[in-house]
């Protein structure tokens, strides 16, 4: 690996020696920082995306006031940034997230983060995939019938959620909730992302400057890309990538580095920070007998 080639990882500590990259906000990086430090990594940070508040403010303020007022059958939620523009909007209400939706408003998350974050706002989640976290994988098990839906989701959101709703006979309102932008976002727009840990784990934050230096020589064992607008942006600022190998969050991301001609060595089997570090292992493990890079 980078920085520690023809050591063996330790089986306490799968990732001993390697080095990764990390594309993610530092707010958003911590679990999966926290969790690449326990399995022995050393983790850098560069961030490439970050959010901020949806310019139509109105549109997204006269679907949540009809959501408050039980307008819909469903709320459905693809991402964890949604669940925060979410728990604000109820806040700018002085309410909480499990106060102000409907009992009668049955939720659908599109994975286990989404769930979590949920569940801890007081909501009971109704619908999650069974195999697949993605769209794909929530229209698998979407019951048919007419229903109303509220799809707040990023304004880059590929639309085949909403259509997929929409074929199965849902009434969809889909409003952008955010803006998903290159970091650093406008500091007067940009959505404050909390986080529930106290002290970030020890890692490197670096410039696109210095992780290309990093990639051309070969230092960089792995890169996550844990959305495909974080792929996109890891195609323009730091391809080629080399040696190092690239791992993706789920199949769009995957789909979107396979699109822009980026092998992917793993994709997570669950979209979390245990799930990401499996992925990464499995993508470091050596290929045909070879020591991985």
């Amino acid at each position: 690996m980078g920085s520690g080639a023809g050591t063996p990882p330790s089986g306490r500590q799968p990732l001993a020696h390697a080095r990764v990259l990390i594309t993610r906000s530092p707010e958003r990086s911590v679990s999966l920082l926290s969790a690449l430090e326990r399995a022995g990594a050393e983790a850098l940070l560069l961030p490439l995306i970050d959010f901020e508040r949806a310019s139509d403010q109105h549109a997204l303020d006269v679907a949540c006031d009809a959501l408050g007022a039980g307008a819909f059958d469903w709320l459905v939620v693809s991402s964890a940034t949604t669940v925060h523009v979410l728990r604000d909007k109820a806040a700018e209400r002085g309410l909480t997230l499990g106060g102000w939706v409907p009992a009668s408003t049955r939720v659908a998350a599109i994975g286990p983060a989404c769930r979590d974050l949920l569940e801890a706002e007081g909501l009971t989640v109704a619908l999650t995939p069974r195999d697949s976290q993605s769209a794909a994988g929530l229209l698998a098990v979407w019951p048919e019938g007419s229903a109303r839906v509220f799809l707040p989701q990023a304004d880059i959101a590929a639309p085949r959620l909403a259509d997929g709703l929409s074929a199965f006979g849902a009434s969809v309102t889909a409003v952008p909730a955010y803006r998903t932008v290159d970091y650093p976002a406008d500091e007067e727009r940009r959505l404050s992302l909390e986080t529930a840990a106290t002290a970030p784990p020890s890692y490197r934050m670096v410039s696109p400057e210095a992780a290309r230096a990093e990639l051309a020589a070969g230092r960089l064992d792995a890169v996550v890309a844990a959305s495909p607008s974080a792929v996109r942006r890891i195609h323009g600022k730091l391809s080629p990538l080399g040696s190092c190998r690239l791992v993706a969050i789920g199949r769009s991301t995957a789909d979107q580095a396979t699109a822009l001609g980026l092998e992917v060595a793993a994709v997570a089997a669950e979209p979390t920070p245990e799930g990401l570090v499996a992925a990464v292992s499995e993508a470091l493990k050596p290929q045909d007998g070879k020591a991985p890079p």
